[in-house]
């Protein structure tokens, strides 16, 4: 049983601080009795974890800057945020608040918590955190879902729909005669006897077959597209690419715990790896994101993949408080 004690520092964005920290760890401390009774018992607390809350929010962009880790190249970003923001009384205190809330956010995917999929997370009948799920759907099909994805399931109404939310799902589809259907990044997938993937993929998603048949519709009024085995198509804005020969056990091979690249920049890859990281991994150098990586990396090992990246592409890696990893 989680134990609940109060801060013990009197001053209000200290207490604030305090409090959204535990919170971000644990969502559930905002219905607790202490964190209720604290911010009741003055309006300067209330009033404190209100601008907390907004300059967290607000602190994506100088989390990033972190990499630079000195407070000059902090500091035009949170004098923005105070600026604009925050009541002049702050001052120093303030600023202090901001820098930590910069921290807070960068590390605020422990525990697989983060604010920008809330949504998502409450549409959700299926999620994964750092790790591999596999679910036997109702119908015996069976689901494996990459870490940091998340699915919507709906069996009803003579169908069976799968909406891919984020990250990516494979599929192992039992024949029953009703249709397969998984949506994604407004398109359609349509299963005539198969197993495949379907990826988030930027602003649209990619289908790969490893057996049997799926059609793909990028979006509404479109015609359909069929892949066979070991053929991808990715669309996006409602438009198809071509349909590309893969080695699909390769390219699935995340499923075994690799992930393998022939030619990807490395932006990709590091995107890729995120997913499997109980943190943030921050690329701080653009075209550094562009070099080509041919490899394959051990996907439950982020940090250990990250070194041997680093050797062969030529970057170095800065972890910080265990969390927060810089690529430059």
């Amino acid at each position: 049983m989680t134990s609940h004690t109060e801060p013990s520092s009197p001053a209000p964005e200290q207490a604030a601080l305090h409090w959204l920290t535990r919170i971000i760890h644990n969502p559930g401390e905002a219905q607790a009795a202490p964190f209720k009774r604290w911010l009741l018992a003055d309006p300067a607390n209330r009033e404190a974890y209100a601008h907390a809350e907004h300059v967290w929010q607000l602190s994506q962009l100088p989390a990033a800057k972190l990499a630079e880790e000195q407070q000059a190249s902090l500091q035009p970003y949170l004098d923005a945020i105070r600026q604009a923001r925050q009541p002049k009384r702050w001052g120093r205190r303030g600023g202090a608040l901001a820098v930590a809330a910069c921290l807070l956010l960068a590390l605020g995917s422990v525990g697989g918590w983060q604010p920008q999929h809330w949504l998502q997370d409450a549409q959700a009948d299926y999620r994964s955190g750092a790790e591999l799920q596999q679910i036997t759907l109702a119908d015996g099909s069976l689901m494996t879902l990459d870490a940091g994805s998340a699915v919507a399931v709906d069996f009803d109404h003579g169908e069976r729909r799968i909406q891919l939310l984020r990250g990516a799902a494979f599929f192992q589809v039992t024949h029953t005669g009703q249709p397969f259907l998984v949506d994604a990044a407004g398109g359609e997938v349509r299963v005539l006897g198969t197993q495949f993937e379907v990826r988030e993929q930027g602003e649209g998603a990619q289908v790969t077959v490893r057996s049997g048949r799926v059609a793909v519709t990028p979006t509404a009024g479109r015609s359909a597209r069929e892949l066979t085995a070991n053929q991808q198509l990715t669309y996006a804005a409602g438009r198809a690419g071509q349909i590309e020969a893969v080695d699909s056990d390769s390219r699935l091979a995340w499923r075994q715990g690799w992930l393998s690249y022939q030619q990807v920049p490395l932006a990709e890859v590091l995107e890729d790896l995120r997913r499997y990281y109980p943190g943030r991994i921050v690329l701080l150098d653009d075209t550094l994101g562009q070099r080509l990586v041919s490899a394959s990396i051990p996907a439950n090992q982020p940090l250990l993949a990250l070194d041997s990246l680093g050797k062969v592409v030529g970057f170095s890696q800065q972890t910080l408080l265990g969390r927060l990893t810089l690529i430059r």
